[in-house]
């Protein structure tokens, strides 16, 4: 139109374009997954060419392998703040989950960055490895409350992959319900269950369900008989 001009585009620096790329390709890596997403898709979204994503990282897999090194290292930091001064077991275990919402909330693209499976070439970005990483930081705690109950502390490493595992799983359905319910009361109903089956472990745990035979029939003479728990345990019994 006569009389206006158009607006001249504000040139990025290096950093900027480097950044703008890595907040575009999070998103485009978090709705498709890194097979899917491609170079052209993010370039396009960025308004650059291809070039210009390979002159930054490479391609593809070095994007995405920068994005995953920064979100772990946001994520362990979030859980590793929560878990820096003492307390219970419990406390320590409402911290972590509430710290790993907290994240969630924040940082959904990135989150769901970091629990799609990584391609062989960058396996520090998979699901068991970072999950691993938080566990241990709680795997302590839990080898001294077994302990004290007569429970043998080796099998620490799987509770506590358990119940890290149970946050991971839960937050990505947290994401994809729109994050229905607020954090508080995500972290409160997830301890609540994971904290209430700590109080009830067996010193040396069975299964109750039949022993599978050859024809599928259940084998009822080596049925396990369920166990009686009791309710005479409180969370200050472990805490």
């Amino acid at each position: 139109m006569e009389g206006m001009t158009t607006p001249r585009r504000t040139r990025m620096s290096g950093t900027q374009r480097r950044e703008q790329l890595i907040d575009v390709g999070r998103r485009a890596f978090a709705e498709q997954g890194v097979a899917a997403a491609t170079v052209e898709e993010i370039a396009a979204a960025a308004g650059v060419t291809k070039p210009v994503v390979y002159e930054h990282f490479g391609g593809k897999e070095g994007l995405y392998a920068v994005i995953v090194d920064r979100e772990t290292r946001s994520f362990l930091d979030h859980i590793a703040s929560a878990l820096t001064d003492d307390g219970t077991p419990r406390e320590l275990f409402e911290r972590a989950v509430t710290a790993q919402l907290n994240y969630i909330s924040a940082n959904p693209d990135g989150f769901r960055v970091l629990i799609r499976d990584a391609p062989s070439w960058h396996s520090t970005g998979s699901l068991a490895s970072l999950m691993s990483d938080i566990a241990t930081k709680i795997e302590n705690e839990l080898s001294r409350v077994m302990s004290r109950r007569e429970i043998d502390p080796r099998f620490a490493p799987i509770y506590a992959q358990m119940l890290i595992g149970m946050a991971a799983l839960t937050g990505d359905w947290w994401i994809e319900h729109g994050q229905e319910f607020d954090a508080t009361e995500m972290a409160a109903h997830m301890v609540n269950l994971g904290w209430n089956g700590l109080t009830g472990l067996d010193a040396t745990p069975t299964l109750v369900a039949a022993a599978p035979v050859a024809d599928g029939e259940p084998d009822v003479d080596n049925m396990v008989a369920p166990m009686d728990l009791g309710d005479d345990e409180t969370d200050d019994d472990i805490a």
